[in-house]
């Protein structure tokens, strides 16, 4: 009996946090994500920088031996660069593609609170007037009489992108030969 009785605990536990969301600031607006997606909240910094990304794409960490991509959140929304101050944060989500699961963060102003939104209280996404595309926003939780946009970070981190940021992750450094203009692989050595 007491095994059905934690049982039933894990499932009421998995609803509720399904029901939670993490918010934050970034450009004077609160957004959101599902806290299931959220894997943990780091300080800014030591960021290294890799040529020819795309403009989001503020760099890569280091996460305990692992290469992560990081994300401007604000330039993928098509505005300025996030402005980094000392309450800015990277916010680490793990995404699937297909069977793998890629680890990608996000820089974001400030993070917030977390908040249970019941599915009562989420409303589809506006189909116009929206500051950030509409196929980024997975719905409008309504907190304290206010909207709140929840985003979807299957879409704000599209495959796509994805991809690219896969590719960036495994693909050796490649050299270009100044005399023919071909690329190849470094050897040993260099």
């Amino acid at each position: 009996m007491a095994q059905v009785a934690e049982q039933d605990y894990s499932e009421v536990r998995a609803d509720a946090d399904q029901n939670q969301f993490l918010t934050f600031s970034l450009g004077g607006e609160v957004y959101a994500i599902e806290i299931l997606s959220t894997r943990e909240i780091i300080g800014y910094g030591n960021l290294t920088t890799v040529p020819m990304m795309p403009a989001f794409i503020r760099g890569v960490i280091n996460l305990r031996g692992s290469v992560v991509p990081v994300v401007d959140l604000a330039a993928r929304f098509g505005d300025e660069s996030a402005k980094i101050t000392k309450r800015s944060s990277i916010i680490i989500i793990e995404i699937m593609d297909g069977d793998t699961t890629l680890n990608i963060g996000v820089v974001v102003d400030s993070v917030n609170e977390v908040l249970e939104i019941l599915p009562a209280d989420i409303e589809p996404p506006p189909s116009f007037g929206a500051r950030i595309r509409t196929d980024f926003i997975k719905g409008m939780g309504k907190v304290d009489g206010k909207f709140l946009v929840l985003l979807d970070v299957a879409n704000v981190l599209s495959v796509e992108e994805l991809s690219l940021l896969d590719e960036a992750q495994q693909k050796p450094r490649l050299e270009t030969s100044v005399e023919d203009g071909l690329s190849i692989p470094p050897t040993e050595g260099n």
